[in-house]
């Protein structure tokens, strides 16, 4: 629900600029609705260009179609450019994704006299202004130091309100079976990949053609790695997939089939099905990874926690889901879940024992206000480990915090989502060439994931 938001106004505006850290999908929404109210604000990408996270899984299909994944204000922004909003039933790569929305989205921003969108400038710390996490003293006046690396040397700057909107795609979760790394993780990283390989592409064709590829993880991504990999060993015979499962059976990993309220879901486990049924894969269940050694024939051996182990592998493919970079926030008063690594008021809504993303109930400011305030955890970062994150939660989470530092405390208060029916999360659709269609949330029970997938 919009409310007229001049009326609503009950502060005056900030006095420094609102930093964005991240120039995704949700930072970018963020600083649109900043747009939106007069807010000035400064974006600060890492990569070189927006959306640089989602372009590195730019093959993925995404289940989640073009109309969950256009912000309405960034549309309005959008639409005197000339920007056509692609078709709303389809479903787009993460490439097209960044191409058709993203970086139109980011140009249209840094052409309007309140937004500036920087590239690869990398935030390595925040803190309020000359007090570290120990002083009280005008701690609630402060405005924040955002520490930045760039090109061109280090820079610092004021901000009245920090959003943190960096997503957790730089921190995959390691192959270890407790959480950390396993014993020769980094040592034969070389011969390891996280996340979802494009094996349309001839280099990584080759890489894992012909090879005994180890795939651990049970969300979709997982399933979506099975698929590709088989249908790379109809054409290469020797190529074999052990795939890695650390519960004690399969059994509800593939979906309901051809009762799953969400067709392409129900797809995708079916083909995951068939290709452990009838493929080159071969479930290993109850494996938790702890040893990654290497073999007098040049092959790793992966060796779990209660001694049995898979030998003679080539490469690994990791699809355990991603976590948190929590480290640069060290000088921020925080209030985590310590299990999601989700603000604590987040953490029960999100439980992946409990909710899938459709749902996850509506929520903003209210729910995301850190003990400093004027500090937001937005998107895929304010859901820590969880995995089942919706793009238009996202969305309503930005609008519910710009509101509230634009000082329109009763828009902010008001969240609403209606979420479809075949509510979908950010997650992994298949490759090109099979089903472009579907998501990977509905009611609680089912495996649900973000980019990779969650802990097998």
């Amino acid at each position: 629900m919009f409310i007229d938001r001049v009326a609503a106004m009950t502060t005056t505006p900030p006095t420094h600029p609102l930093v964005i850290v991240g120039a995704g999908p949700i930072g970018l929404a963020a600083a649109a609705h900043a747009h939106d109210r007069g807010l000035r604000t400064v974006v600060l990408e890492a990569g070189p260009s927006a959306g640089a996270a989602v372009r590195e899984w730019g093959h993925v299909r995404l289940f989640s179609p073009w109309s969950e994944l256009v912000d309405q204000v960034a549309e309005k922004l959008l639409a005197p450019t000339g920007w056509v909003r692609p078709e709303p039933a389809s479903y787009p790569t993460g490439r097209d994704w960044a191409d058709q929305y993203l970086t139109p989205l980011a140009q249209a921003l840094s052409a309007t006299d309140e937004v500036d969108v920087r590239f690869g400038h990398r935030v390595v710390g925040v803190a309020r202004h000359g007090r570290d996490r120990m002083v009280d003293s005008g701690r609630e006046q402060a405005p924040y130091t955002v520490q930045v690396e760039t090109a061109s040397g280090p820079l610092r700057l004021t901000a009245s309100a920090v959003v943190d909107a960096s997503g957790t795609w730089g921190v995959p979760s390691p192959l270890g079976g407790d959480g950390l790394p396993a014993a020769g993780e980094a040592e034969h990283a070389d011969r390891i990949f996280y996340g979802i390989p494009d094996l349309t592409d001839v280099h990584t064709r080759q890489r894992y053609a012909g090879k005994h590829v180890a795939v651990a993880g049970t969300g979709a991504s997982a399933q979506n790695t099975l698929v590709a990999l088989t249908s790379l060993a109809a054409e290469h015979p020797g190529t074999r997939v052990s795939w890695l499962v650390r519960r004690a059976a399969t059994g509800d990993a593939f979906g309901g089939g051809d009762n799953d309220q969400l067709a392409a879901r129900g797809a995708l486990g079916k083909s995951a099905q068939a290709a452990v049924a009838s493929g080159p894969v071969t479930v290993v269940t109850s494996f938790r990874t702890a040893e990654v050694s290497a073999e007098e024939a040049g092959t790793l051996r992966l060796t779990a926690y209660d001694g049995s182990a898979v030998e003679g592998v080539d490469e690994v493919i990791v699809v355990t889901g991603f976590r948190p970079d929590l480290s640069w926030l060290s000088e921020v008063r925080l209030e985590l879940d310590p299990v999601l690594s989700a603000p604590v008021a987040l953490a029960p809504l999100i439980d992946p024992n409990i909710h899938s993303c459709g749902s996850v109930e509506p929520h903003g400011v209210a729910v995301l206000a850190q003990p400093d305030a004027g500090f937001y955890l937005a998107g895929m970062k304010s859901y820590g480990r969880a995995p089942s994150f919706l793009a238009l939660t996202g969305f309503e989470q930005v609008r519910s915090i710009v509101a509230s530092i634009a000082g329109d405390h009763e828009a902010a208060e008001q969240v609403e989502l209606v979420l479809p029916e075949t509510g979908v999360c950010g997650g992994s659709g298949q490759f090109d060439g099979q089903a472009e269609a579907g998501g990977c949330c509905g009611p609680a029970a089912a495996d649900l994931l973000t980019i990779g997938s969650r802990p097998a």
